[in-house]
């Protein structure tokens, strides 16, 4: 569904990533791990166009899109729903209207449509309507915040769902809602995934596949057994989550 050739971007002196070869299949969830401020977010920011590379390829569902004009991105974007990391919810709409938001840009429904499918979409991430419907995003905690996010996201029925720190700042409970919640959309909408994250639990319960970015590039790629069993220095200390080894000694260098 989405392939990354030779990816390389680089902001002022510090280049950010050297290289990314990385393969994402279709109708999976790939997870890309990685230190904070790694590029992960580099990385998926450029598959919706939001970022341009220096160099390489970024094909999405058989277009290539690192030159694409705005016309050409933005029909690769109405396959694509982004949830941000904060939920990135507007805080002077109702939760209806934050929703409807993406209906009535791109689409031409009624009203009465409108609605069904707001509904529709948040009792696919498991909130009631009647409760939350009225309700502005200040209302809600920041696991209904990220919930509402979701629904937002998938109300134009991507083929495409990019994940940016889904669980970041919540508590273990809400985490693990979120996860399965993940894994669910995909079977549900059959939708491709990708997700990055450096909450290693939650990873391994919402992902299929998994990738390991490092200095900028790639450095592992396989499912949840080739990850755990994995004999890279790199990567066994990342999961292991020690600060003492390769990663530590690459930094102080």
């Amino acid at each position: 569904m989405i392939e990354i050739k030779g990816l390389k971007k680089q902001f002022g002196p510090k280049e950010v990533l050297k290289g990314i070869d990385l393969h994402i299949p279709k109708g999976k969830t790939t997870v890309i791990l990685g230190l904070s401020g790694g590029g992960k977010s580099t990385i998926i920011k450029h598959i919706v166009g939001l970022l341009k590379p220096d160099s390489g390829e970024i094909w999405v569902d058989g277009e290539e899109i690192s030159q694409a004009n705005e016309e050409q991105i933005r029909k690769i974007r109405k396959k694509v729903g982004f949830l941000f990391q904060s939920g990135a919810l507007f805080d002077s709409m109702n939760i209806f209207e934050n929703i409807a938001f993406p209906l009535r840009e791109h689409t031409n429904m009624s009203e009465d449509e409108i609605m069904s499918r707001v509904v529709e979409r948040l009792e696919m991430v498991g909130l009631k309507p009647s409760e939350v419907l009225n309700l502005y995003p200040d209302e809600l905690s920041g696991g209904m915040r990220k919930r509402v996010g979701l629904a937002r996201t998938i109300a134009l029925n991507p083929e495409i769902i990019l994940y940016d720190e889904p669980t970041s700042g919540l508590d273990p409970i809400t985490s693990d809602l979120i996860s399965q919640m993940i894994v669910q959309l995909k079977e549900r909408l059959s939708v491709t995934s990708v997700l990055i994250s450096h909450d290693i639990k939650e990873s391994f319960k919402a992902g299929d596949y998994f990738a390991m970015l490092y200095d900028g590039k790639i450095i592992e790629t396989g499912d949840a057994e080739h990850f755990k069993s994995t004999d890279n220095p790199y990567v066994r200390q990342f999961l292991d989550g020690k600060s003492e080894g390769p990663i530590h000694f690459q930094e102080k260098k």
